[in-house]
């Protein structure tokens, strides 16, 4: 299926009747290379070869990549691929900035803050984990659209945290997706590039995310130096096996003892644990498991025969760890965070002890973690976003 590209021309009658509503223009890429020195409604000459005038929309590390990609092939100037690279990004209440601002200022790049998106001409317009709506007037500024570095194989997880939620939901297969951006919905134009890799075993969405990164940047390479011929063949996603990859919140992170496999919540635990340690309930009090590992066959051996239900906690003392039951087996834990940080043999001394649970007048089932339930999400005033 032929793509169109989105040009700032201005809004033409539909069907050539005065009376109708207008709509925007657009033009077949065989139409525009077919009309050599073909000029939009502003007089600015459409470029039908590189270099390009890019204009690059990023906030994160996986954005970051993609931004040096792009910066190296400006600077190689025997290619002659890009010829402006301006960055827009977003605020950050850190002082430091995101990365792709910090990388674009320690490479003298123009910056600006959304929504200041400049006011320079450019070809094409490159997003990558944004997390922001781009309107349509925005996309038709671009004479060859905008185009998005996507982490997933589309139409498998659209949304801003595509790479958690393979982590989270035990895929294989994850892979890449250069697409064209198309107004008021995320993640649903037309795909000019997509390639798979397999999801390495036990790996975390931090690592993940470092492979999908070096692929998607290399791919939009590629799709750069053959622009109007990758938008012209550019194929309609399927309406089949659409999948959403939502934001994450700190409800993400809660264990559900009574519902959740080992396997689950390890899964959890690679997915969301480098950015919100998995929490659960103690005595009331909320407690954050920091250190999870697998328990080995032998270890459980020592603990069979003891009366336990979901939630129970029994500290190993051969190998210093918590062994907390799940739906299904157990799961080890090497270090809590509870008012301060404990290792499992602090935790024990100080909650899990004989003497303790005598002299706090805890009942037998106040002695195990609990899930924790937080409000719902309209009333939770911080959310952790993912935007990948």
């Amino acid at each position: 299926m032929r793509a169109l590209v989105r040009c700032c021309c201005g809004h033409l009658p539909v069907g050539g009747g005065a009376g109708r509503r207008p709509s925007p223009r657009w033009r077949a890429l065989a139409r525009l290379s077919a009309s050599p020195g073909w000029e939009d409604g502003q007089g600015a000459r459409v470029r039908e070869k590189p270099p390009w005038r890019v204009l690059f929309f990023g906030t994160d590390q996986f954005a970051r990549e993609t931004l040096r990609a792009l910066h190296a092939a400006r600077e190689n100037k025997e290619e002659e691929l890009i010829e402006k690279l301006e960055v827009v990004t977003v605020p950050s209440p850190s002082p430091k900035g995101l990365p792709v601002k910090q990388y674009a200022i320690q490479s003298q790049l123009p910056v600006y803050e959304w929504p200041d998106v400049g006011s320079g001409e450019y070809d094409v317009g490159v997003v990558a984990s944004f997390g922001r709506l781009l309107s349509e007037a925005l996309i038709l500024k671009f004479p060859y659209g905008i185009l998005n570095v996507h982490p997933s194989c589309l139409p498998r997880w659209r949304g801003p945290a595509p790479i958690i939620h393979t982590i989270l939901h035990g895929d294989t297969i994850a892979g890449v997706t250069i697409m064209q951006i198309k107004p008021k919905r995320f993640d649903v134009g037309p795909i000019l590039k997509q390639e798979t890799v397999p999801v390495p075993p036990k790996s975390t969405s931090k690592e993940l995310e470092a492979v999908l990164s070096r692929l998607g940047a290399n791919m939009l390479i590629s799709v750069l130096k053959n622009l109007p011929e990758s938008l012209n063949d550019g194929r309609q996603q399927p309406a089949e096996g659409v999948t959403r990859a939502p934001k994450i919140s700190a409800a993400t992170s809660c264990i559900k003892w009574e519902e959740q496999t080992s396997e689950q919540i390890f899964r959890l635990y690679r997915a969301v644990g480098n950015m919100i340690p998995l929490q659960t309930l103690w005595m009331d009090n909320t407690i954050k498991l920091l250190d999870l590992v697998e328990v080995d066959s032998s270890i459980l051996s020592d603990s069979k025969g003891q009366a336990v239900i979901p939630g129970s906690v029994i500290y190993h003392k051969q190998s210093q760890i918590l062994l907390v039951c799940c739906k299904d087996d157990w799961i080890g834990v090497r270090s809590v965070m509870l008012k301060k940080t404990l290792t499992a043999t602090d935790f024990y001394n100080g909650y899990l002890h004989p003497w303790y649970q005598k002299n706090s007048q805890a009942q037998p089932s106040q002695c195990r973690f609990q899930t924790l339930r937080l409000p719902p999400k309209k009333k939770q005033k911080k959310k952790i976003v993912a935007m990948q």
